[in-house]
């Protein structure tokens, strides 16, 4: 049973996430700062992390760099009445996975909880198998029942991601930024030219289609 860590410091919401994580089947630990749930995870093992930004003593980025700092490599999902690019950039730049909005539904939140569970399995298997299809993340390689086909980096990153997410609309910033880095000077239409190219390799395949979401960006869809 998965264990999630709650780090809030208003004591309703901790509840109410608490209450709806506990009847989904999750098992809770809760903390009201980041140096109280520094204590929590020298005692406990915990799975997902779920942590608000604006908090006392140590808030919520700085929280989150130091467990990146320290190797905790679980997810992170950050909670946030500020939801300004900048404010989402920093998030990600120290190391969370992914991003709420107060008022926070907690529907979605337990969605989104579970995709980052799925997607550690999948990061730390460092493989995705569909049908007859491996993509090898140690590798870069997909595996079809009849060759092995290597890839450059960048187009195994974000073959990858788009998979890890099947269904899931990304907008080219939003690749461009998670493969090449927030930083990069890279045209954003690169993103296109890779995504022409696993065409070219894969659009013959039974098992995953790479789709185009007009006017939004790309998503993958699993067939098998």
């Amino acid at each position: 049973m998965f264990q999630i860590l709650i780090v809030d410091d208003n004591e309703s919401i901790r509840n109410l996430m608490k209450a709806y994580l506990l009847r989904d089947g999750y098992q809770v630990v809760t903390a009201s700062d980041g140096v109280e749930a520094l204590t929590v995870l020298d005692k406990e093992h915990v799975d997902l992390m779920i942590a608000d930004i604006m908090m006392p003593n140590m808030d919520g980025y700085t929280l989150t760099k130091e467990l990146r700092d320290a190797n905790y490599y679980f997810p992170i999902l950050m909670v946030t009445a500020k939801e300004s690019i900048d404010d989402k950039k920093k998030g990600f730049i120290v190391g969370t996975d992914d991003y709420m909005v107060k008022p926070i539904d907690f529907d979605e939140m337990l969605l989104r909880v579970s995709a980052l569970l799925r997607r550690a399995k999948i990061m730390n298997d460092h493989k995705i198998v569909i049908g007859n299809i491996t993509l090898d993340y140690d590798t870069l390689t997909v595996t079809t029942d009849t060759e092995e086909i290597l890839l450059p980096k960048k187009e195994f990153q974000l073959l990858y991601k788009l998979l890890s997410y099947p269904k899931k609309i990304f907008t080219r910033q939003d690749l461009m930024d998670e493969i090449w880095g927030f930083d990069n000077e890279t045209d954003i239409r690169t993103v296109d030219v890779h995504i022409k190219r696993l065409r070219e390799k894969f659009d013959e395949l039974e098992e995953f289609k790479i789709i185009t979401v007009r006017g939004l960006g790309y998503k993958a869809e699993r067939l098998v």
